[in-house]
């Protein structure tokens, strides 16, 4: 046999009930842990319930208790869907920008890079974990590092340079001609830059080093 229903409880009723055992619950109780505050509200509802007067209502109230802890770990299970839909969603955008065909580079005002994607890793000759801290220029031929150095004074956040034909030396790789595509980073105090390779694309400056 289902137990019999719980009868309503006026709101007014209801809220002076929970004014009376938040009463009762202030105080002490506020400096202890959740274990004994749990205690406390168990020993607030049974004298609720010892009392004639109160016990209905005491019963009313627990029941609304039990609701409210339900709610609460409802809303604790969607949080924790959210977050792990949130970083599946982040690992996978993680995956995209490392497996792009660009080289992805974010340096600071002194060219020294603080990210970088695992193609721009390759083009560098570098593995990603050696290359942060690195002075990007460092790995242009010499006229091309000053290109590049001249390309980022004066860029401002929201503008980008038109892009431009460098001269990569990577480590331990033979020569190659890129792309450098540059514009302020809008997250950071630095810029964000992209290398590709040359090939047969007619969109760069003619200032190739």
């Amino acid at each position: 046999m289902s137990d019999p229903p719980v009868p309503a409880i006026e709101p007014d009723r209801l809220a002076d009930l929970r004014n009376r055992a938040a009463s009762r619950l202030t105080g002490a109780a506020a400096a202890k842990g959740s274990t004994a505050r749990a205690a406390d509200a168990l020993t607030v509802l049974h004298a609720l319930a010892s009392s004639p007067e109160t016990a209905a209502d005491a019963l009313t109230l627990l029941h609304e208790l039990q609701v409210h802890q339900v709610e609460l770990d409802l809303q604790a299970q969607e949080l924790h869907e959210s977050r792990a839909e949130l970083e599946s969603a982040l690992r996978r955008q993680i995956e995209i920008h490392d497996h792009m065909p660009v080289g992805c580079f974010a340096i600071d005002p002194r060219m020294v890079l603080h990210e970088i994607n695992q193609t721009g890793a390759v083009m560098l000759g570098v593995a990603r974990d050696d290359a942060y801290g690195l002075p990007l220029d460092a790995f242009f031929c010499a006229e091309s590092a000053g290109l590049f150095r001249s390309a980022l004074s004066g860029l401002d956040a929201g503008t980008r340079r038109p892009p431009c034909l460098l001269k990569l030396c990577p480590k331990h790789r033979p020569e190659r001609r890129v792309l450098a595509r540059i514009g302020a980073d809008p997250a950071a105090r630095g810029y964000l830059v992209t290398l590709t390779d040359a090939g047969d694309e007619q969109d760069h400056s003619p200032d190739a080093a």
